[in-house]
């Protein structure tokens, strides 16, 4: 199979990047220019989930001294049964107003993030108090500007209540009549490159005009894949077309303003050894080298079946920052360990202390969040 980075859709992409004309307010990590310890910038990396609807003593601590630069928030625990960390929108603002305090002795806001797509994958549900949202597959056949209007008022609602990251919109192009755990849960705005960049652009558009930073996902496409990646790894090396990268050349074009999010997705022609999230071919190569974008690359939950099984945790995140990853998302709730987060940080500190990962290394990603988390403040 041809090496897609010499395609001409990518020679095409290239070059209308560079004549691109911005809508949104993109974002530079060559901007950021204060200095920070590699504690610091270890932890900057890393997004972790929690028990509890107050912040266990373990993860403040860890806030506070610059451990830990990212929450993600759910509403549901997969392993105990009763509410997560959102039982209510007075508590969930009391959660998050304890987060960014413990914050603030870093001078830069912690990212609070949710998965609030809509329909069936929201964190903020009406039985719980919070506003109604419709899914991706409902959104796709409405106009665009209600659409917009959907986004701004879910951005509107998360805003007031401390939430600054949406891991939203889902961009993936549908290519199977199933589409396991994606499309037969109503997750994908359609099966047409145009409609999908249309429409959850228009989203993404009015999260980011309420200071929602969105995320794009899944990079380079989870639409044709026929397993579900929370359990097993897809192949979709058959079924994946190039066009499935349009909706991110569309958005790069208008100067994308938040972040995009790493698929566990196996495809040998863009990486014959390695699924998305762990291929420096994908990420350093496609995303950043060929299509341009050099903002944040958060990975997809990396204790997900599709890269946990056969794997340690430490290779994992090895793999991960190797492969071009800034933000190291554990969602800490496919399996729980209340010291998850200490754990992954002192991995960090081995895998740099051992010169597997370079100071360099962190350096490139810490500057490229604190730019982002710049734009909060």
């Amino acid at each position: 199979m041809p090496d897609l980075f010499c395609r001409p859709f990518l020679r095409r992409l290239c070059a209308s990047l560079l004549g691109a004309s911005f809508l949104f307010c993109s974002v530079d990590g060559a901007t950021a220019k204060t200095s920070s310890s590699i504690e610091q910038m270890a932890g900057s990396m890393l997004m972790v989930g929690f028990r509890g609807l107050t912040p266990p003593p373990s993860i403040r601590s860890a806030i506070e001294s610059g451990r830990l630069g990212a929450v993600i928030l759910f509403d549901r625990d997969l392993r105990q049964s009763g509410p997560r960390n959102i039982e209510s929108p007075s508590q969930l603002r009391a959660l998050t107003s304890s987060l960014q305090k413990a914050a603030s002795a870093q001078h830069l806001p912690l990212l609070i993030a949710v998965d609030q797509e809509g329909g069936k994958v929201r964190r903020l549900k009406e039985s719980r108090g919070f506003q109604p949202q419709p899914s991706a597959e409902i959104m796709g056949a409405m106009p665009a500007d209600e659409v917009r209007a959907l986004g701004m008022r879910a951005g509107q609602e998360m805003a007031a209540l401390g939430i600054n990251v949406d891991l939203a919109p889902v961009v993936d192009v549908r290519r199977t009549p199933s589409s396991p755990g994606l499309g037969d849960i109503g997750r994908l705005f359609g099966s047409e490159p145009a409609v999908v960049s249309r429409q959850a652009l228009a989203f993404a558009e009015g999260l980011s005009a309420t200071g929602i930073i969105p995320a794009l996902k899944h990079f380079p496409g989870l639409g044709s894949a026929d397993k579900d990646s929370h359990l097993d790894l897809p192949d979709v090396t058959a079924r994946w077309h190039e066009d499935e990268l349009e909706p991110y050349t569309e958005a790069f074009r208008r100067g994308w303003p938040g972040m995009v999010l790493a698929a566990h997705v196996y495809h040998r022609g863009l990486d014959p050894e390695n699924p998305s999230s762990l291929s420096k071919r994908v990420i350093e190569g496609l995303l950043r080298g060929d299509m341009g974008w050099q903002g944040v690359v958060i990975s997809d939950d990396l204790q997900m079946g599709a890269v946990a099984k056969g794997r340690s945790l430490k290779d994992i995140l090895r793999l991960a920052i190797e492969a071009g990853n800034d933000i190291l998302l554990l969602g800490n709730n496919l399996s729980y360990d209340e010291r998850l987060h200490e754990k992954a940080f002192q991995m960090l500190m081995e895998l740099e202390q051992s010169g597997e990962i370079s100071h360099e290394r962190f350096e490139r990603s810490w500057r490229r969040i604190e730019a982002l988390k710049r734009r909060l403040r």
